[in-house]
């Protein structure tokens, strides 16, 4: 099959991986950055454009969007799915994964374990909100943030306040969570590829770190989930309409509970530690649920 991979960065190595991963099982695949794909949007014949030409038709498309560029990329994907590629994440569930807030109301709707979680827009609820969490310690979150950016512990109501009341001065929207003392700064990521957990490993943060975000310098190590725990991960994915993402999970005193659910995962972590395939496993994937057309093209190839 024709697959095409939208990377902003060639470089990086779940980029990388999964293009070896793509040609070691005999497809023909190619890397486009997803900046520089624009779109000719018209009646019968709706194509993405790449530095010049118009793109050849692709079977298969494996979205790695940044959430910087969430807007614009989940419109280049929409594109492509629109001319009649399968998406390994649909546009759609991208779009409805990076909304934290939506996420965790889709997710409570389906009965998915969560932290007690608050949103309010006005500083005279903000007292309540904390009281509402369980009170302090609470976890402050940008829902903008990534990768641990922009989250804040707050071990006392008088900090969380004095916090809370700076993000809503500058405008910012902020999610207020229950801290899980409990997870000890672990929690565990779960790769789910078509609705089954492929591999998992448990992430430790740093010393002094509640954050367990290896980009933070935290370490991983393989574990064995729980049933349970394997449940929550498929569900999220199911929720969120994901066919390929990261589930992150406390281990919590009210059983586990998601913290995020990552529509374009890394896979150096959990390939390094878990030592399985996972780009050939969504290959794999693919394999068995894309369509080709062989004859089919748009464009020059």
């Amino acid at each position: 099959m024709k697959i095409a991979i939208l990377s902003c960065n060639r470089k990086l190595y779940s980029t990388r991986r999964l293009q070896e991963a793509g040609k070691a099982r005999g497809h023909e695949v190619d890397i486009i950055n997803t900046l520089e794909c624009y779109m000719d949007i018209t009646k019968n014949n709706p194509t993405v454009r790449y530095r010049g030409e118009a793109l050849p038709y692709y079977d298969a498309v494996i979205p790695r969007i940044g959430t910087s560029v969430t807007f614009y990329g989940t419109a280049i994907v929409r594109q492509f799915e629109v001319a009649g590629s399968f998406s390994v994440n649909e546009s759609v569930a991208i779009s409805r994964s990076r909304d934290k807030l939506r996420s965790l109301q889709l997710m409570s709707r389906k009965g998915i374990g969560l932290p007690r979680t608050g949103f309010a827009k006005k500083s005279s609820n903000v007292k309540d909100l904390i009281k509402t969490v369980g009170g302090a310690p609470v976890v402050i979150k940008l829902l903008e943030g990534t990768q641990g950016i922009g989250v804040v512990l707050a071990d006392t109501d008088k900090a969380a306040e004095s916090i809370i009341e700076a993000f809503m001065g500058i405008h910012a929207n902020i999610l207020v969570q229950e801290f899980i003392k409990e997870a000890g700064g672990a929690d565990i990521r779960c790769l789910v590829v078509g609705g089954k957990v492929i591999a998992a490993m448990k992430r430790q943060g740093a010393e002094g770190e509640f954050r367990s975000n290896l980009h933070r310098g935290g370490s991983a190590e393989l574990i064995k989930l729980t049933k349970e725990e394997r449940a929550t991960a498929v569900g999220a994915a199911k929720v969120m309409g994901l066919n390929l993402c990261g589930v992150d999970i406390l281990q919590s005193n009210h059983g586990p509970v998601v913290m995020e659910v990552n529509s374009s995962p890394g896979l150096e972590g959990i390939e390094t530690v878990t030592k399985k395939d996972v780009a050939g496993m969504v290959f794999e994937y693919i394999e068995k649920n894309a369509k080709p057309h062989n004859t089919k093209t748009r464009g020059k190839g």
